[in-house]
């Protein structure tokens, strides 16, 4: 039996997806449905059982389990503007902890979400203490698993593979609400509003030239799976393109194929501008200080590991979840 924890999650539900391709289904999906909506992600998907989270957290302290060929760690909240550090670090950081700890013991190989907001504002993204400098206890917690991770690696009995997510976009993350991807935003502004919203210029930046890492969720499924299939490695990896692009990609790509699907024909970002499908706000205060202007994944590690599928860029994966939700999903409603 292989575990998802998060697996009723954003990218949880994308990796049952990509079990299932695989003809796997023989899955313990744990999670949380307090919000009940999340079930719909779960709905397309076979699996052997469900549990939830505080039930499984207890059967994993009293070692009452079923054999387990692998864990995909996933679970955890991923509010960056969550300030209650105590329910922080108890939910990322000390449930991983128990985690690890079981699988370990049982030696069961185990693949787990970290975050590039380990990282800070940068402007190095390398996997490296020295460059690890978290703004939020979000952060801070991710950071403090990946360390007690570090200091194991040499005495470990199955492997631990840590991956830093960077901007992940893609279907299955319309339950995230402020937490959503940029991408799925625009694309509920354009609905809505007939035009998309980005933040001005600020520190340098003119109006929407901001840049992240964006990566499209069937690319990090594929990183899992790709050490799910090499389990003679462990450490803590990057998992983003290496390839920095501006919210401006993101808010065009999303415009120009709902126009398209719409059967209007697609404008430069200029166009979009002057004719207002694209709007800038000015820069929060409040994000002063306390955001990433520039995100851009250091590959060196993930490509020695022996990853060597190329990325989507922007348009191709913003392209596909557009048409993917749209052009042939329900065109009524994303939310």
């Amino acid at each position: 039996m292989i575990v998802v924890t998060g697996g009723a999650g954003f990218i949880g539900s994308n990796l049952l997806k990509g079990l299932n391709a695989r003809g796997i289904d023989d899955i313990l999906v744990v999670d949380d449905l307090l919000e009940g909506d999340k079930f719909h992600n779960l709905v397309p998907y076979r699996i052997a059982d469900y549990m939830d989270k505080d039930d499984f957290r207890a059967r994993l302290s009293a070692g009452a389990l079923p054999k387990i060929e692998a864990i995909f760690h996933q679970g955890a909240c991923s509010d960056t503007t969550e300030r209650d550090g105590r329910y922080m670090i108890d939910n990322n950081y000390r449930v991983s902890l128990e985690l690890l700890d079981y699988a370990q013991a049982q030696k069961i190989p185990l693949i787990y979400a970290s975050s590039a907001a380990v990282y800070g504002a940068g402007p190095d993204y390398v996997e490296d203490p020295q460059y690890e400098k978290p703004l939020n206890v979000y952060g801070y917690s991710k950071l403090l698993f990946d360390q007690i991770v570090r200091r194991r690696l040499d005495d470990l009995t199955a492997p631990v593979v840590g991956l830093r997510y960077f901007n992940v976009y893609g279907p299955q993350e319309q339950h995230k609400g402020r937490m959503a991807s940029v991408a799925f935003h625009n694309m509920q502004q354009y609905q809505s509003e007939g035009h998309v919203r980005l933040f001005g210029g600020w520190q340098g930046y003119a109006d929407g030239q901001q840049q992240r890492d964006f990566i499209a969720v069937q690319d990090v499924v594929a990183v899992n799976l790709h050490f799910f299939d090499n389990p003679q490695v462990s450490g803590i990896f990057n998992c983003g393109t290496g390839r920095a692009q501006p919210f401006n990609d993101i808010a065009r790509t999303v415009v120009n194929t709902m126009r398209v699907l719409a059967g209007q024909h697609a404008l430069e970002l200029d166009e979009l501008v002057a004719q207002q499908y694209l709007r800038y706000i000015p820069f929060p205060d409040d994000l002063k200080g306390r955001y990433q202007s520039h995100t851009e994944a250091d590959l060196q590690r993930l490509r020695a590991a022996g990853y060597e599928r190329e990325f989507l860029t922007v348009e191709e994966g913003v392209r596909h979840y557009v048409q993917t939700l749209f052009g042939q999903g329900d065109k009524n409603n994303i939310g």
